[in-house]
């Protein structure tokens, strides 16, 4: 048996100190804001049409640190059609918490708050080859390669990007399961 939950917030201001993504959260026209290691977890999660507006405190800002033991292991997080801004130069788009972390980020806009390098390893040259951080079309002076860490996955065409989207399986948990008729 499958449970569905929902939560629809509607607040004039709704604050919390961090995002943890555990089991399938997909988000929507939001508005998203954070210091630092704003959005962590180990679930699956998809962000559309979504503002990350990050806000700087002088430590390693990062808005992505997503746990996954194993490239066999489902989760992930995916952004597309998503603003970056913020207020803080030298931020991240995601540093490994566990060795196989998987982040896409599509179509995005970034701003000049993201750092060239854009990813964090945490010193553990060892992810270099187990971590999926994946970009595909994306604008702005924060997207630009140069600088890149050289384990960026730039998805060169619309079936990379398909298979990396599909590190979240949407089509399973988004979509209302189809009634037996």
């Amino acid at each position: 048996m499958e449970l569905w939950t929902a939560m629809i917030a509607e607040f004039d201001y709704f604050v919390a100190t961090n995002l943890i993504i555990k089991g399938n959260h997909f988000f929507k026209d939001c508005f998203i804001e954070g210091t630092v290691d704003f959005i962590f977890g180990s679930g699956k999660s998809l962000y559309l049409n979504t503002e990350l507006h990050v806000l700087g405190n002088n430590e390693m800002t990062v808005i992505t640190t997503q746990a996954r033991d194993s490239a066999s292991e489902d989760t992930g997080y995916s952004f597309v059609h998503c603003n970056i801004t913020g207020t803080e130069n030298g931020t991240y788009l995601g540093r490994a918490w566990r060795i196989s972390p998987r982040v896409v980020f599509a179509y995005t806009s970034m701003s000049e708050v993201i750092t060239p390098a854009s990813w964090n390893n945490k010193n553990r040259s060892e992810c270099d080859s187990t971590m999926f951080y994946g970009e595909y079309k994306c604008s702005g002076p924060g997207s630009s390669m140069v600088g890149r860490v050289k384990y960026t996955k730039q998805l060169g065409n619309k079936s990379n990007l398909s298979s990396a989207l599909a590190n979240i399986q949407g089509s399973k948990w988004l979509l209302p399961p189809n009634p037996k008729v």
